[in-house]
């Protein structure tokens, strides 16, 4: 009650003296600012304006109509202290904004770009970066200040509905990629806000489900990607997520935000919650979580209640304002930038297709290669998505770019010879189809799939007598809000599976070649069916030039390097993770038990022997590589040790490849993976018969597993081994070396109970 009568008497005080010159944040300093606020204005300056309310979750202070249609929001302007509203929209795959304002005389349009995960199966932080920066370049000419990307989650399970967002399961990848994507957004000089902190790895009751997980899971495999990008990139903003974690919150979880976030790595930024999350106001207040949006009435009460009881203290409230002006005051909007509403979107076009297709990866090529194919080929363009190409998914990563190319327009471009025939036909049946489906009515609403056309073995075999070869593509979206599923999805549909199996039956018995095209948001089984076609190329969601990024790779133009940042299994059982997703109970989970550990992905397969269909870090090329005379600077670790490989072009055409380095740790008081990755580099474009060194650091860190009994990260004593190669099951060189004694690298704080 003292903090509160001190701050309403002076506030009196500064009525009844008449105070006229009020401090401006331009002149002023952040304190003296925020000591002129009153209780009121400091109180709804926590919460931002933005989008409405979604069901049940009660009105919105506000609405973002004004400077930039369609941003996700924008914090309190104060016009008398000369604080202006920042700007903040979505997202992953590119900024999303209205295409239409009150004019109506153009189109706002800007670049889809690849989605998370086909940029982290570009395995190129350099390229990754690019992408970034023409990111950040269309957010800050269009208007906006922080771009709420890069997510980061790791993809914990296949069904996940928001994978296509993220990177990959392992998160030293996805840490690297998201700090080159950082830097990129960010050398603009507008921010970024990395989400969502943390094991945010499900949409199924994502509001609420508790993931429940030890410490050491949750420290190294959840947190050390956020970890590197805060420690090595400084993100303007953090965005807390909806989930729980071990029972509490995580937008009101002290120990996540402020011991972890703060006092152990050092954030010095401001923390959002995501969009409605979190039910105990004053709580993410004392925690740490600065800003909550889009701002809910029930939220001041609730503040000023607590303020009132002494549950929440004045100096908790001035310290998250003061992280929020101290975001203010580096942004565009406070800085008075002219932004132009016109970025270089064909330039960014560009981009977008060399990130699209150096992030494909050709899973199958034959004994005998098929891919690349001639030019002027006629082709027999299957399935509905290569004539309706899906470039993004759903929710906060759906981008409004002026035209997709779809995979027919691309292969059109590139001198092939499509049936005119086969155009119309699609064209028809895929229109039929669109209009048996609801109307899309908001941006987390599932888009439903077209049923694939049943083909007669007649139609295929006039097919198969036209044309040289059948390229079939399989097409799968997905998005916020929703996991997706097994059958039909993970699955293919009985309609794909006949479409494949007839169209390379009929094709084959004439001699011709079949080749399939995924076009997925994520990992779908590629295994049951791989026989009865010659190449398989996953395409992913490739942004605004799909169809153009596909061609350029079929036809040889671009040669193919993307591997995998995520295992394809042979079986949706082999996922570890299988049997807990998405929680219990399996209909309305309340929680999520990680009984999977710190073996997700290729940590399980490679430890516990069960083989994947295509592993992590895999991806074929045109060409073909050598790596030989790994050699270390030292056998005894002391500090740092670098390592040094030679690549080798050994094939007839130029090409790039990803070096890999995982580590083998000796097994102390707890299990480790078998092998983990602590370095990749994607060489340069290779002729054939080049070579190039590559050297990799290694420092105590990279050593280090988490031991909560001692609160620390500790490299264990022992052989180490080192073992470079194209994948996590295929390395082509190894060493080792000795760490004499245990190193502790990192002393923590321990998990609350």
């Amino acid at each position: 009650m003292k903090n509160l009568k001190t701050v309403l008497l002076s506030a009196a005080c500064m009525v009844a003296l008449g105070v006229a010159a009020q401090p401006k944040l331009s002149k002023a300093t952040i304190k003296d600012v925020v000591k002129a606020m009153t209780l009121d204005e400091k109180i709804e300056f926590l919460h931002g304006i933005g989008m409405p309310a979604a069901s049940g979750s009660g009105p919105v202070t506000g609405s973002v109509q004004g400077k930039v249609p369609g941003s996700a929001g924008e914090t309190q302007r104060m016009e008398r202290l000369g604080i202006p509203a920042i700007i903040m929209a979505d997202g992953p795959a590119g900024l999303r904004i209205d295409t239409i304002r009150g004019d109506k005389t153009r189109r706002y349009y800007t670049t889809a770009f690849p989605t998370g995960t086909i940029l982290a199966s570009t395995w190129n932080t350099a390229l990754v970066e690019e992408v970034g920066n023409a990111m950040g370049n269309e957010t800050k000419e269009y208007g906006v200040d922080i771009l709420l990307a890069p997510g980061m989650n790791i993809q914990r399970n296949l069904l996940c509905g928001r994978n296509y967002e993220y990177y990959s399961e392992d998160p030293y990848l996805t840490g690297h990629i998201a700090a080159a994507m950082v830097n990129g957004v960010q050398k603009n000089g507008v921010g970024t806000s990395v989400k969502h902190f943390a094991a945010n790895n499900q949409e199924t009751r994502r509001a609420s489900v508790d993931a429940r997980m030890s410490e050491r899971v949750l420290r190294e495999i959840y947190l050390r990607a956020f970890q590197y990008v805060v420690k090595t990139a400084q993100p303007w903003t953090v965005m807390s997520s909806y989930n729980k974690l071990n029972g509490s919150f995580t937008a009101e979880s002290k120990y996540l935000l402020t011991t972890i976030l703060r006092d152990e790595w050092g954030f010095k930024g401001m923390v959002t919650t995501d969009w409605f999350a979190g039910k105990d106001f004053a709580a993410q207040v004392a925690a740490g979580n600065d800003l909550m949006m889009p701002g809910r009435p029930n939220e001041t009460e609730q503040i000023k209640a607590a303020i009132a009881n002494g549950t929440l203290s004045m100096e908790e409230v001035d310290r998250n304002i003061e992280r929020i002006l101290e975001l203010v005051v580096k942004c565009p909007s406070f800085l008075g930038y002219k932004y132009t509403d016109n970025p270089d979107l064909k330039a960014h076009a560009q981009v977008s297709r060399n990130a699209a297709t150096e992030g494909m990866v050709l899973l199958k090529n034959g004994l005998t290669p098929v891919l690349p194919l001639k030019k002027g080929m006629s082709v027999a363009l299957l399935g509905n998505y290569s004539y309706k190409t899906i470039v993004g998914g759903t929710g906060s990563g759906e981008v409004p770019s002026a035209h997709n190319v779809s995979i027919a327009e691309g292969f059109q471009s590139a001198g092939f010879t499509i049936n005119k025939e086969l155009v119309a036909l699609h064209a028809k049946y895929i229109a039929e189809e669109e209009a048996k489906l609801p109307p899309r009515t908001q941006i987390i609403q599932k888009v439903e799939a077209i049923p694939e056309r049943l083909w007669t073995k007649d139609e295929l075999e006039q097919l198969a007598a036209k044309n040289d070869i059948a390229v079939i593509t399989i097409g799968r979206i997905a998005g916020e809000g929703r996991d997706r599923k097994v059958d039909a999805d993970y699955k293919l549909s009985e309609a794909e599976l006949a479409m494949l199996s007839n169209a390379s039956e009929v094709f084959h018995a004439k001699g011709k070649k079949v080749v399939a095209v995924l076009n997925v948001d994520g990992v779908i089984d590629a295994y049951t069916w791989a026989d009865k076609v010659d190449a398989i190329l996953v395409a992913w969601l490739p942004g605004v030039q799909a169809g153009n990024a596909v061609a350029d790779v079929v036809c040889g133009k671009v040669n193919p390097s993307g591997k995998l940042a995520i295992t394809f299994p042979k079986a949706y059982e082999d996922v570890p993770s299988a049997k807990d997703f998405p929680g219990v109970p399996a209909k309305k989970p309340q929680y999520c038990e990680y009984n999977d550990d710190i073996f997700v992905g290729y940590r399980y397969h490679n430890t516990k022997n069960v083989e994947p269909a295509y592993p992590f870090g895999y991806g074929l090329s045109y060409t073909t590589f050598s790596m030989s005379g790994l050699k270390l600077n030292a056998k005894t670790f002391n500090n740092k040790l670098t390592a040094t490989v030679i690549v080798k072009n050994t094939g007839k055409v130029a090409g790039k490849e990803v070096v890999q380095l995982y580590l083998s740790a000796p097994v102390a008081s707890q299990e480790k993976p078998s092998e983990e990755l602590k370095g990749f580099v994607k060489t340069k474009l290779l002729k054939p018969g080049e070579k190039q060194v590559i050297t990799f650091t290694l420092s105590a860190d990279d050593l280090a597993s988490y031991y909560p009994d001692q609160s620390s990260w500790i490299a264990d004593k022992g052989t180490y081994t080192v073992k470079v190669g194209n994948s996590s099951r295929n390395f082509q060189q190894e060493t080792s070396f000795t760490l004499e004694n245990d190193v502790v690298t990192e002393k923590c704080h321990s998990m609350e109970k």
